[in-house]
């Protein structure tokens, strides 16, 4: 395998003055340009030998620059969503930035537009600041019970000026509204007994004025609200996206179909906050405002509608409370077919093979009946409502005319004042029957955003408000201190470690019974897994404390089931993006991988379904060992790499996987068969039941359990004792 090319080293560079300033003001850092230069210089002339990083702290803090932490990486590990930031290619400084289709540009300290390849970029060097985000002070709209409501109004509310173009247009529109009334009544008063046609021209004519400003103004609402509404659920459908990225992984729900719901709970709140519903919620409050104009036009006609208000409002509580505990229970029915749908669809191999097809087929029916059945009384709550909302309008309409009459006879109503507040009397009912209507699938939407709630409430791999450590230099060493892990709900300790350490250079062999605990541990390891109890070092830092950005440079891991995603052969391979079709084909060529490639016209572009489908087992080990060899880790961790693999492509992955490794790096392999990689390994560490029960030489464990013998009751190298009489299978 051809030694990669040394990173160029930028400890030494001047700092990129220029280039920096343009970065803090696209950041949205204030900076004081005088005293920004001042500091540059005055750290120049200084500490000129001090690391690059390190003058830059001192910069920031002569510059009174607050929470803006420098801090270096390699591009090929850089999550490419986290520029702008500074580039160092072949010795030179450039602004990395990237666009809102994703298309990534690069600008030299004259502003010139420089292209990159990814091949250019492969070793280089990345300067990226990271500045502390402000707590966030707008605290009308935090939910404590519901953190999905509370995102969901958060970014409703964060530009406000739509709200008052709302607001005013629907004042107006429901101002206009009075004038179909007045017109009623103005022609049923004036025009009809008198046949008055010049009267009747030019309320004909207000009246058109009046329509044409009405369908202006709805039109714009409308298209103001479904703007707003689709840019919050970009930005909301994004957020739960990105934290669902960053759960802990041990805390993530075990059912894919049922975490899938969830997820796909925002859509029926994207589709509650449509135009129409929400303009029939803001038209309610001017509901009284009519029942005003009816009163002051018809006197007693006004009680009618305020005896009826409290009526439709107690239906739509009725109905919420009906619906609430059905819509909960069914939308958990719902869950567990959706689980049930992809638990079937991934292991329709398993199912066939044991003819198990009809026990799956009844428990899908039986969930269908339940939804059924829910779905059946729901409907029946709803329809209930429906009718009893639209004989409330009849009634209020046929009482509004009897209370009428006895008006007109007493002289202090006209007809054209009863037809008038008939017209009114429709906009008081019209929204308190659609309100009650909305209130049944507020309750679905409710129920929806519980269910995302759920996943918000999941801890992340880091916390939000979390200071996170920025390493500069690469860690030498690893170690566990009383770690102990259990997973959620569960009483047995998958691992029991009181002390491990790992210095660089250490090329360790992971053995032990299935289930023993070594998956686990790499994944402690990894940082994918947070410890119950105990602490993980990543040199000197508590693994936890350290950026996920600082750990993906230095740290690769390789996991026990492979997964390929939907795309093709090269996008598999370069799962992160940054890589050079360079070292892409030289990696793929020392592996086998391309005479996968070579077997398909499409060569790389080689389609690849969902979980790496149309590949063989040992092809998916292969595409995910390439991975981790582009990304060229200090620390690896792999867990049985060759499972799947030949007896050809496991000697083969061995050999290119020791000329990789470079003398300092640290090596973990969990492996059943670990013959091949003894020959390279320094040590072994055998597991049991959690606990590391041997650690030592290889040539002092590998004969050891060779012949299958008890370990006695003594300390092994590094101090751990061996219980008496326990065997372990690792061959």
């Amino acid at each position: 395998m051809t030694e990669a090319l040394a990173p160029i080293d930028i400890s030494k560079q001047a700092i990129p003055q220029t280039l920096l300033q343009l970065l803090l003001t696209k950041m949205h850092v204030g900076v004081n340009v005088k005293k920004f230069e001042e500091a540059c210089h005055k750290v120049k002339d200084d500490f000129a030998e001090v690391s690059l990083t390190e003058r830059l702290h001192m910069v920031m803090a002569e510059a009174q620059v607050r929470g803006v932490r420098p801090s270096q990486l390699l591009w090929r590990r850089f999550d490419q969503r986290c520029l702008p930031a500074l580039v160092s290619q072949q010795g030179n400084w450039l602004l990395a930035e990237r666009s809102e289709d994703g298309v990534v540009s690069f600008q030299d300290s004259d502003g010139n537009a420089v292209l990159c390849s990814d091949a250019d970029l492969q070793d280089a060097v990345v300067l990226w600041l990271q500045v502390r985000k402000r707590p966030d002070r707008n605290s009308f709209w935090q939910f404590t019970g519901n953190i999905a409501a509370g995102l969901i109004f958060k970014e409703l509310f964060r530009d406000k000026a739509w709200l008052l173009n709302i607001l005013v247009a629907t004042v107006m529109v429901n101002l206009l509204a009075i004038g179909t009334s007045i017109f009623a009544m103005q022609v049923y008063d004036r025009v009809v007994p008198t046949m008055a046609y010049a009267t009747l021209t030019t309320l004909t004519a207000g009246m058109f004025i009046i329509v044409v400003l009405d369908w202006y103004l709805k039109t714009v609402r409308a298209r103001i609200l479904d703007s707003v509404s689709c840019e919050v659920d970009k930005r909301v459908t994004q957020q739960v996206f990105d934290h669902l990225l960053h759960l802990q992984l041990d805390m993530q729900p075990r059912s894919l179909g049922t975490l899938a719901a969830q997820v796909g709970g925002l859509d029926s709140v994207r589709q509650f906050f449509s135009s129409a519903i929400i303009f029939t919620l803001v038209d309610l409050p001017f509901a009284m405002m009519f029942i005003a104009f009816i009163m002051l036009i018809g006197g007693l006609v006004g009680w009618v509608y305020i005896l009826l208000l409290p009526v439709a409002l107690l239906l739509g509580i009725i109905t919420q409370i009906r619906l609430r505990k059905l819509l909960r229970t069914q939308m958990t029915r719902v869950n567990e077919r959706q689980g049930l749908l992809v638990d079937t669809i991934r292991g329709a191999e398993s199912i066939r093979a044991n003819n198990a097809t009809w026990r799956f087929s009844e428990e899908w029916r039986a969930i269908s009946i339940s939804i059924a059945r829910y779905n059946l009384r729901q409907k029946a709550v709803s329809s209930f409502s429906s009718v009893s909302t639209a004989s409330l309008s009849t009634m209020a309409y046929v009482s509004a005319v009897v209370v009428g009459v006895g008006q007109i006879e007493q002289g202090v109503l006209t007809m054209g004042g009863l037809i008038a507040c008939s017209i009114l009397g429709g906009r008081v009912i019209a929204p308190i029957a659609a309100s009650v209507q909305h209130i049944a699938q507020w309750q679905q939407v409710s129920e929806s955003l519980h269910m995302v709630n759920q996943i918000l409430k999941l801890n992340g791999e880091r916390r939000k408000e979390q200071t996170l450590l920025l390493l500069d230099d690469i860690p030498q060493s690893m170690a566990l201190e009383k770690v102990r892990f259990s997973y959620p709900d569960s009483p047995i300790k998958q691992v029991n470690i009181s002390s491990l350490n790992i210095q660089a250079g250490e090329r360790i062999l992971l053995l032990g019974q299935v289930g023993c605990g070594k998956s686990t541990l790499l994944k402690i390891l990894a940082g994918l897994y947070r410890p119950s109890e105990g602490r993980v070092r990543l040199g000197n830092a508590d693994l936890w404390e350290i950026d996920p950005q600082v750990i993906a440079s230095h740290l690769g891991y390789l996991p026990q089931t492979v997964h390929l995603f939907k795309g093709t052969l090269r996008s598999n391979l370069s799962l992160s993006g940054a890589v050079g079709d360079s070292r892409l084909l030289e990696v793929a060529h020392d592996l086998g991988i391309d005479h996968i490639a070579s077997g398909s016209p499409l060569g790389m572009d080689l389609e690849i379904s969902e979980g790496g489908e149309g590949l063989s087992g040992g092809q998916r080990q292969l595409v995910a060992m390439a991975r981790i060899l582009i990304s060229r880790p200090k620390i690896w961790l792999l867990d049985e790499p060759t499972a799947s693999l030949d007896g050809e492509s496991e000697s083969r992955v061995w050999q290119v996987l020791q000329a990789a490794l470079r003398p300092e790096d640290i090596l973990i392999v969990s492996t059943h068969r670990p013959m091949a990689a003894a020959t390279f390994t320094n040590r072994v560490i055998v597991m049991h039941q959690g606990e590391i029960v041997r650690d030592g030489k290889p040539e002092s464990i590998i004969p050891q359990l060779m012949n299958q013998q008890p370990a006695n009751p003594s300390k092994d190298n590094v101090g751990h004792t061996v219980k008496r009489g326990r065997a372990i299978d690792v061959i």
